[in-house]
């Protein structure tokens, strides 16, 4: 039965990984053959091909809940109902909407929309909106955060941008949203925001502080409802019973044992509801049904079975639960305590068991954190050895009690402004601990080292005493140290990153780094912050040599401060250092300024007499072996005219699009100058400002370019020096993305 089981969870896993979904035909033809399978006894293999066929047709069916392309872009009146927890910041309201309708058109069942400048919008509600429509759409980076993977297992069927709308009722039955309300209006001591995500696992009264501060310190899942939370409150319930019972308490007509696994598991299921139940309360209310049924029929089912039971239970619930980075930490790290704690001779003491407990969750999760890319936290044990205890048994109790007493005067209020100071002290404690050591983004690493990382990490879990465990610590070490690619002399690294509406490349040559914009920021959305430092990291970039900003645009410079304070900058150049601030000490650009690094050759230029801030955009040119490579910024068909008179007008093979190809730039005279073989455009998909314009589209098209567009492929990856193609992350095929475009 368990390798019945165990090929069931193989079955429902696989499908995520295929790069191109199964037919639909196969999948009918699948469980049919798995029903013949059976009389002869090939249990395992027909376990498989009914877990594959039941993840491929949820796949398949969430896929076709998606925005029908021929709506992308357009703006419709539609009318809705709002769902889940709407997050209000920065004077944007973003929340999702159900059963949509329209009189011309079929919706998705759920779409993600946001608000600027909107009225406050509650769950619950009914609204007619008029939306401009999107596909699930992100941006695509190297190894980044992968946003249409998230729509997806969120089974969000498109975004959209909200014009207008009307109120059509008020909000019924919203009692998450209703109780968020009373809990971020109570005096918490300025913690309403992490009481709520305590509580109901909502983390969007969390500033961007706060977030870092437990990213540094690994403690994201203590602040917004782990299976931790769910397994205490079973407890306790369960032993309140039991310790009823025992002294007499417990009323003897209702059998004990019964009671305390029924009330245990009815507040793991209560406490699950109030977070929405998550992947991490999914596993966790799985797991204490079975521990419970497991007690109450006095059966022994180890610890491996409840925990496969489980993971099979999550995925069959949802098979898509797979895509979401918190399926993999929380049964990871509940499969790393499994491991290392079953079957092992002797017992520790309770502080030894503790403490050790976290060091070998650190290492068992690391190489599972390195795999969904996201940051290790160097003090993570020694954060969640003091954190864990503290949020668990101090502060969770008041919380959870007050919250349930505050229809009772002063007495809900006074345990949650209790328990507000006790989340105070925590994030205090932690920030300190956060700014000795925050979290570290390892580099992109190749297949074999991590497998080779993982290995290590798997023996220094085992017993001591076991042969070839001490090899666990330099197979471990290639993790955080991996070997790296040199670049040849007279070669040339070129990302352009996908930033949407703005600009970012990287230049890497044998030993130097230049990026040439730093990405967009808008209000608090630091696209600098969010995509370009990881990014950088990512790609083993220690410290920057030269960040050159073209001009000081938001869409251009926003960024430029996180990069500043995330890496080493040697120098700072932009054509517009007043409009910058003071801290990066930006320097002017000088025409006719050129060096050389690594055997490429690098050259500036910008129009003197420029009159606006895109004119004064500083030029760069790069020539690796002979092959051409101009950046532009900005600059519009007035400097072009300059342009064409300096130095730099030559040949040239890649051409950054002048100005996101908008309508006023990248004239014929330019490109007949130039010559490029191909042209890059930065942009946002579905932008408000046309960009790049049909005129100039139309434009390369004659002149027989080659267009690479970041909306439509991604960052693309480009070798100047090697006369080859470019990579574009759109190449890298994922079935919940469309097929990629090729360069028009």
């Amino acid at each position: 039965m368990r390798t019945g089981m165990m090929a069931l969870a193989v079955g429902l896993l696989v499908v995520v990984f295929l790069p191109v979904l199964p037919p639909v035909g196969l999948l009918v033809v699948l469980p049919v053959v798995g029903l013949m399978l059976l009389p002869f006894r090939s249990y395992p293999l027909a376990f498989l091909l009914f877990g594959f066929t039941w993840a491929g047709v949820g796949v398949h069916w969430a896929l076709d809940d998606q925005l029908a392309s021929h709506l992308d872009g357009e703006t419709r009146w539609l009318e809705g109902r709002v769902v889940g927890l709407p997050q209000h910041s920065d004077g944007v309201v973003r929340f999702e909407l159900a059963d949509a309708r329209s009189r011309h058109a079929t919706l998705p069942p759920l779409m993600r929309l946001a608000w600027y400048a909107g009225p406050p919008v509650n769950s619950g509600e009914r609204w007619r909106l008029a939306v401009k429509l999107k596909r699930p759409a992100g941006l695509l980076n190297p190894e980044a955060f992968d946003y249409e993977a998230w729509l997806l297992a969120q089974r969000i069927g498109a975004t959209g941008t909200i014009k207008d709308g009307e109120r059509l009722n008020t909000a019924r039955w919203a009692w998450r949203d209703s109780l968020r309300q009373l809990l971020l209006e109570v005096d918490a001591q300025g913690r309403e925001g992490a009481l709520a995500a305590l509580v109901l696992g909502d983390g969007s009264g969390l500033s961007r502080e706060d977030w870092q501060v437990l990213q540094d310190t690994g403690t994201v899942h203590l602040l917004v409802i782990s299976g931790q939370h769910i397994g205490l409150l079973a407890a306790v319930m369960y032993l309140l019973v039991a310790g009823l019972a025992r002294y007499g308490l417990w009323p003897l007509r209702w059998p004990w044992l019964p009671w305390a696994c029924g009330l245990a598991f009815a507040a793991a299921v209560g406490y699950g509801l109030l977070a929405g139940f998550d992947v991490p309360v999914q596993r966790a209310c799985v797991m204490v049904g079975l521990v419970l049924l497991w007690r109450l029929r006095f059966r022994h089912l180890g610890a491996w079975w409840p925990l496969l039971l489980a993971f099979n239970g999550v995925l069959l619930l949802d098979p898509l639960a797979s895509l979401r980075p918190g399926f993999w930490l929380s049964f990871a790290a509940v499969a790393v305590l499994v491991f290392t704690f079953s079957g092992r001779l002797g017992a520790w003491r309770w502080w030894q068991t503790w403490t050790r407990a976290q060091w070998l969750i650190a290492i068992g999760l690391c190489p599972v954190l390195l795999a969904l890319n996201l940051p290790i936290s160097l003090s993570g044990p020694l954060a969640n050895l003091l954190a864990v205890p503290w949020v668990s048994l101090v502060v969770l109790p008041p919380a959870l009690l007050g919250t349930l007493l505050l229809p009772l005067p002063y007495v809900g209020e006074s345990l949650l402004w209790l328990a507000g100071g006790l989340i105070d002290g925590l994030f205090r404690a932690l920030a300190v601990i956060a700014g000795i050591w925050p979290a570290w983004t390892a580099p992109s690493i190749s297949k074999w080292v991590w497998a080779f990382g993982s290995l290590g990490a798997v023996l220094l879990l085992l017993p001591r005493g076991v042969p070839m465990r001490p090899l666990g610590w330099p197979l471990l070490l290639m993790l955080v140290v991996p070997p790296r690619e040199r670049l040849d002399e007279g070669v040339a690294d070129v990302w352009q990153l996908d930033v949407g509406q703005g600009l970012a490349i990287l230049i890497r040559t044998r030993h130097h780094a230049l990026l040439y914009d730093a990405g967009p920021r808008f209000g608090d959305f630091d696209l600098g912050e969010r995509v370009v430092l990881p990014a950088l990291r990512k790609l083993s970039v220690e410290n920057l040599d030269l960040m050159l900003l073209s001009h000081a645009d938001a869409d251009h410079a926003g960024g430029a401060l996180a990069v500043a304070r995330g890496l080493k900058v040697g120098r700072v150049l932009s054509g517009d250092p007043p409009g910058l601030p003071a801290e990066l000490g930006a320097q002017a650009c000088e025409s006719g300024e050129q060096w050389e690094w690594d055997g490429v050759r690098f050259q500036l230029w910008v129009w003197s007499d420029a009159h606006d801030s895109n004119q004064r955009s500083c030029v760069l040119q790069i020539e690796a072996s002979g092959e051409r490579l101009l950046l532009t910024g900005d600059i519009d068909t007035h400097a072009e005219r300059v342009l064409l008179d300096s130095p730099l007008a030559v040949p040239t093979q890649w051409l950054q699009a002048p100005h996101h190809g908008s309508r006023s730039s990248s004239s014929m005279a330019l490109l007949k100058a130039l010559k490029p073989e191909a042209v890059l455009i930065s942009r946002g998909h579905g932008n408000s400002f046309g960009h790049p314009h049909s005129t100039v589209l139309a434009r390369y098209r004659k002149q027989g370019l080659r267009i690479y567009d970041s909306a439509e492929q991604g960052a693309i990856h480009l070798q100047l020096g090697r006369f080859t193609p470019p990579w574009t992350m759109r190449q890298q095929r994922r079935f919940w993305r469309d097929p990629p475009a090729l360069a028009r």
